[in-house]
């Protein structure tokens, strides 16, 4: 049996740390292994992301194309067919979808859509629902609440 203070780690795994600029017989001084001139032997000397020596970078030689609007709101998806898992006559809120596991991230809030049919009367409470959905849920004998 293997003790603890018998544990190391494996051959050549682990290497010494490297000191730069202590003196010339250290191997690491004057330019302490960065060599002679150029770019990459100044301090803070990179490029920034993205760059391509010169040439136009991929992402401005790419067309533009339509308009993103910074603001734009997402939601989370939820069918009704989901909902059919829930029992007759229950509230269902974002807890009880995230718990559910039908919403993982809930983004600018849940929307629900008319994709397949629900079968159990439900009271919904989501940031926002589809007119069919809507219709679907009170046909069922549920009801929406938007918040």
């Amino acid at each position: 049996m293997m003790k603890l203070n018998e544990l190391h780690p494996a051959e050549g795994s682990r290497h010494p740390r490297k000191r730069v600029g202590r003196g010339t017989s250290s191997g690491y001084g004057k330019t302490s292994g960065r060599g002679q001139k150029g770019q990459l032997s100044r301090q803070g000397g990179r490029t920034r992301l993205g760059f391509e020596g010169g040439q136009m970078p991929l992402f401005r030689r790419m067309p533009k194309r339509g308009f993103n609007n910074i603001n734009r709101k997402e939601y989370a998806i939820v069918s009704l067919d989901d909902l059919n898992q829930f029992k007759s006559g229950s509230e269902v809120a974002l807890a009880d979808l995230k718990a559910a596991g039908l919403v993982k991230k809930e983004l600018s809030g849940v929307k629900l859509l008319a994709n397949g049919e629900l079968k159990t009367k439900l009271t919904i409470k989501v940031n926002k629902v589809s007119a069919a959905a809507k219709k679907a849920v009170e046909a069922a004998g549920g009801s929406v609440e938007v918040i």
